[in-house]
């Protein structure tokens, strides 16, 4: 899933290239893309996009009245940038989006269909879409603090639960875990005060670290290569591979549609987490699959 270093870059490769223009024309290729109908996809052809702007891992393109088109890549969306004329691509293709210098289109790999573009009539409204996560980049050390330990999670389901932290999904999570030296298991109310410091600082070396990262990398072109699995990353993705840091094999914990990777050199003491052990810890504490966790969020909204 695109966390909040990919849609960063995205929408600042945006904002030259559709900020100011009309929308002319959505083609969409699939019904399940678009969530809700009030008000009508109709009521946006023809205007102007004002500002474009991120909601956690969400992208929001703002109108005149207060309209918003809220767009979601989920795990698979990606977006590509076109020549005005280019088609919906066949098979992975769900959409294309219409503007006198370009097409933006919308992809998905897979067979599971979980992007999603709802449209949004009001600014209390467009509330309902933010998860409410604390943005670690604007935050403080008191803050970041206070939202950890507010309730007792795993340190990685802490990390990725959108409704305490702010865009940071599972690669960015491994990352940020290793920079600390924590194992993804330890328990977000049993940190002393050191290990939460450091955990912040780490959250915000990683995230701006890879933001800038990928900016170089992208240039003055489009990101057309976002991925969980990034080239230089230390543990997301390096299952078997050594450490970068230490040497230690690095290791991984698969529960359900959930997957960790760390170093257990430099985050458990040398100890290997085994995932039989463990099933139980994270049934209580891992959701088992996106939907559990947007559901979750979605009935915090309806209290």
């Amino acid at each position: 899933m695109p966390e909040l270093p990919d849609i960063t870059v995205y929408i600042e490769q945006l904002r030259p290239r559709i900020q100011g223009q009309v929308l002319q024309k959505v083609d969409l290729a699939s019904p399940f893309l678009l969530r809700s109908v009030d008000p009508p996809l109709t009521e946006f052809v023809g205007k102007p996009i004002r500002e474009l702007r991120r909601l956690g891992k969400r992208i929001v393109w703002c109108f005149d009245g207060e309209r918003f088109l809220v767009l979601h890549l989920m795990i698979a969306g990606r977006l590509h940038w076109k020549p005005p004329d280019a088609k919906v691509p066949g098979k992975i293709g769900l959409a294309a989006f219409r503007f006198p210098n370009g097409t933006l289109t919308l992809t998905e790999a897979g067979s599971k269909k979980r992007a999603s573009l709802h449209l949004v009539r009001s600014s209390a409204a467009l509330k309902q879409h933010d998860p409410g996560g604390l943005d670690v980049l604007t935050a403080d050390l008191a803050a970041f603090s206070a939202v950890l330990t507010r309730e007792n999670h795993t340190l990685k389901r802490a990390l990725t639960d959108p409704r305490l932290f702010d865009g940071i999904g599972n690669a960015y999570s491994d990352e940020i875990l290793h920079a600390a030296g924590l194992s993804p298991l330890g328990l977000s109310q049993r940190l002393d005060p050191e290990a939460i410091a450091r955990l912040f600082e780490a959250a915000r070396t990683t995230l701006l670290d890879w933001t800038e990262r990928l900016r170089r990398q992208v240039g003055d072109g489009f990101p057309e290569k976002v991925t969980a699995f990034r080239e230089g990353m230390a543990v997301h993705g390096r299952f078997g591979q050594p450490c970068p840091e230490c040497g230690a094999t690095v290791q991984r914990i698969v529960y359900a549609e959930n997957e960790t990777n760390y170093c257990p050199g430099c985050q458990t003491n040398g100890k290997v987490l085994a995932d039989r052990s463990l099933s139980r810890l994270l049934k209580d504490d891992w959701p088992r699959t996106l939907e559990e966790l947007e559901e979750s969020f979605r009935s915090c909204n309806q209290r």
